[in-house]
């Protein structure tokens, strides 16, 4: 097998016992709503996701085998607006036309008889996904990864460009509004997940930090149509030149808000040398290897690329973390309850306890900062009670 064929299969496992496609009640529906869904059929899952499951459809043999993309919500309970498919379908129908790294969403189930739930099929990109180092291939290698880090970011601004109006998304969330519906939103999905034998120190470490982001809530400023869930391993890259994206995945988030949300969740897992031992281990890309772009290079990048003004950006790092805690424990109550037997999630609770406190260790620098001179333009800020979280 050639290198470059070796990391695009490398994406891909046998379904887990778990997981597997009805393909009984799946198959005949494809034949009969999905232009070019002839010939064989063969099932593989993508093993990447941690939340929506992703599975590569093969139909045909040799050269005229057609792929496709498949996506459902996870098993088990979904929280309200969680994992939904019918947004990812609507967007990506429109935005592929206007955002070369969109996929095109091909068809929407909306009969849940056929696999238990809403399911959208869309085209298959053909690339490969960094998670949480790079591969061997292109180790030791400090000028690609300055390039996958520009591009990382430059993709995101071009994202923010797109006027959702021009495109049919006008519609698509209100930007009016939007941190304080977000905070909020986000505070009721932390409380409705708590659980297990973690939740009282789980919920006593995140307190002060959502005490202080009700405080310090940014000034709004003009909506972009967001991602909302933007980082490197939500992005294809070109097996032959991996300092070129070829997609962004992972839609089902998508709306209408302010682009720092964004820009502050991608910086989340921007890790640099420096930063604690824990931040990396709690959640990152490998931009601690040499050469990635330092977190201040990338956001004078999205801001000379945009013309956005950053000042406040350590506020939407913060809620970032808070965020991605949240996302993760969601997971991890699903562990909890057996809607999940992925082994993975065992620890996760570790993770939203890290998060907790990087939140915290992240407002101790607003007020370092701020106490130095610094404008973050950020209102009600003071002295963090907090305990901060050493760097190492």
């Amino acid at each position: 097998m050639q290198p470059n064929a070796a990391l695009e299969a490398a994406e891909l496992i046998a379904e887990r016992p778990d997981e597997r496609l009805d393909t009984a009640r799946l198959e005949p529906y494809l034949r009969a709503h999905l232009p070019g869904a002839e010939g064989p059929l063969s099932v593989a899952q993508f093993h990447g996701g941690k939340a929506n499951l992703t599975y590569l459809l093969r139909f045909g043999v040799g050269e005229s085998t057609r792929e496709f993309v498949l996506r459902r919500p996870p098993l088990g309970p979904i929280p309200p607006g969680a994992h939904d498919m019918r947004r990812e379908h609507r967007v990506l129908s429109a935005l592929s036309r206007r955002y070369r790294l969109a996929p095109q969403s091909l068809l929407l189930c909306e009969d849940e008889s056929i696999l238990g739930a809403i399911f959208i099929v869309e085209e298959r990109r053909v690339g490969f996904v960094i998670r949480d180092d790079l591969p061997a291939e292109f180790a030791g290698r400090p000028e690609l990864n300055r390039r996958i880090g520009f591009a990382l970011v430059d993709a995101l601004a071009d994202l923010h460009s797109v006027d959702p109006r021009q495109i049919g998304l006008g519609d698509l969330g209100r930007a009016e509004g939007f941190l304080t519906r977000q905070l909020s939103g986000w505070t009721r999905r932390w409380e409705a997940s708590l659980g297990g034998p973690e939740e009282e120190e789980s919920r006593a470490e995140m307190a002060p930090v959502l005490e202080w982001l009700g405080r310090t809530l940014p000034r709004e400023r003009a909506g972009a149509l967001l991602h909302n869930d933007y980082r490197l391993d939500n992005c294809l890259l070109d097996t032959a030149d991996p300092g070129r994206i070829v997609a962004v995945l992972d839609w089902d988030m998508c709306t209408q808000g302010d682009p720092l949300a964004d820009l502050g969740y991608m910086l989340n897992y921007w890790v640099e040398p420096g930063d604690a031992p824990e931040w990396r281990a709690i959640a990152s890309m490998p931009t601690w290897r040499d050469g990635f772009p330092s977190r201040a290079e990338a956001i004078a990048r999205y801001s000379e690329r945009t013309g956005s003004d950053v000042g406040d950006v350590l506020w939407y790092q913060v809620f970032a973390a808070f965020k991605l805690a949240v996302i993760i424990q969601q997971i991890y109550i699903r562990f909890v309850r057996g809607q999940t037997q992925d082994r993975r999630f065992a620890t996760y609770a570790t993770r939203v306890l890290g998060l907790a406190r990087k939140a915290q260790r992240l407002i101790g620098d607003c007020v370092v900062i701020s106490r130095a001179g610094g404008n973050l333009g950020l209102p009600g800020l003071e002295r963090f009670p907090g305990p901060p979280l050493s760097r190492g």
